[in-house]
């Protein structure tokens, strides 16, 4: 009879702590949803960063030595020591590098640790653009809004600040990138990115007649067939017509990023639009990052101009409901 008691005491204990656990958990809100798509996109890239390929000499001495080219002497004397440095060391420095942006992706996954791991995403983020991209070659002739300038990496900081989490948000915040920096802020941000999106559309090789139908084309190499077929079909789609697509593509930018301060329906067309022409440059332009050839470090910008068009996403009217609870609460 003691055994039966003390078990059913058992029992009971467990179960307060289960329903007290049940009782702490938090309904994620949408800036919590966007914070777990950001860490999933850092995952995305710790496992990629395991790669073969990214253990060799090649990812120091070539990919990123690359980014020394066309870039002031100071930067590119900077990125050539450290492609050499990565080199030297490739199996060290490339096992570092994915554990990282692992424990960026864990950290921000995990509630107590989601400010400390935003925060070290942007520190990363800025060392890994300055370096690893060659501040995604704006400093140079070749950079292409197509394939990715000015630099994916720069963008997870951009979405690290936006999502910051405060202790007390203002509100009502008209969308969620609101919530951190305020709304004239936040629109500030929204605008200077795609403003600089379509400021770098109409410079260097995306202006020129074959520099769009050139960069689309040498994405093809080492991609599946039908990557690769779809890549040969838009470079003559846009073969000998690289400025009239430059020009039409500046506009769309320009649209894009007055978007957020216009009236909510007008600010959600704009959006749709940001989401739609960011998954034709991601699969295009992009090929999904190279995630498919072996050698690809990350998404690309795609997916990342995609998570912060939804920060951006106007926030449903206020009707005087009450808001529903932040957590779940169990028992009366």
């Amino acid at each position: 009879m003691a055994t039966s008691i003390q078990t059913m005491g058992a029992i009971g204990v467990t179960g307060g702590r289960r329903s007290a656990l049940v009782a702490d958990w938090q309904v994620p809100d949408r800036r919590r949803i966007l914070q777990l798509a950001l860490a999933t996109t850092w995952l995305l890239d710790s496992v990629l960063q395991f790669q073969p390929f990214m253990f060799t000499r090649a990812f120091g001495t070539q990919m990123i030595a690359s980014m020394a080219r066309g870039n002031p002497a100071g930067l590119a004397h900077q990125i050539s020591w450290a492609g050499q440095a990565i080199g030297r060391h490739p199996e060290a420095s490339n096992t570092v590098f994915a554990l990282v942006q692992l424990f960026i992706a864990l950290g921000i996954a995990w509630r107590p640790t989601v400010k400390l791991a935003l925060a070290g995403s942007v520190v990363w983020a800025l060392a890994v653009w300055w370096i690893g991209e060659g501040l995604g070659r704006v400093l140079t002739s070749q950079a292409s809004t197509i394939t990715g300038a000015p630099g994916a990496v720069i963008l997870y900081a951009v979405l690290a600040v936006l999502l910051w989490p405060r202790d007390r948000d203002p509100s009502p915040a008209p969308f969620v990138a609101a919530r951190s920096l305020g709304a004239p802020t936040a629109r500030v941000v929204w605008f200077a990115l795609w403003a600089g999106l379509a400021y770098w559309t109409l410079q260097g090789v995306d202006r020129s007649s074959q520099g769009l139908h050139n960069a689309i084309g040498a994405m093809a190499a080492g991609q599946p067939h039908w990557l690769a077929s779809l890549d040969t079909s838009a470079a003559r789609l846009v073969a000998h017509r690289g400025l009239e697509f430059s020009i039409v593509l500046a506009v769309v930018f320009l649209i894009v990023a007055v978007g957020t301060f216009l009236p909510t329906p007008a600010a959600r067309a704009t959006i749709v639009a940001a989401i739609a022409l960011s998954t034709i440059i991601w699969v295009v332009g992009q090929d999904f990052g190279g995630v498919f050839s072996g050698s690809g470090t990350d998404p690309n910008s795609g997916p990342l101009l995609i998570l912060l068009a939804a920060a951006f996403w106007p926030s449903p009217e206020r009707t005087g409901v009450p808001a529903a609870p932040a957590s779940v609460q169990v028992g009366g």
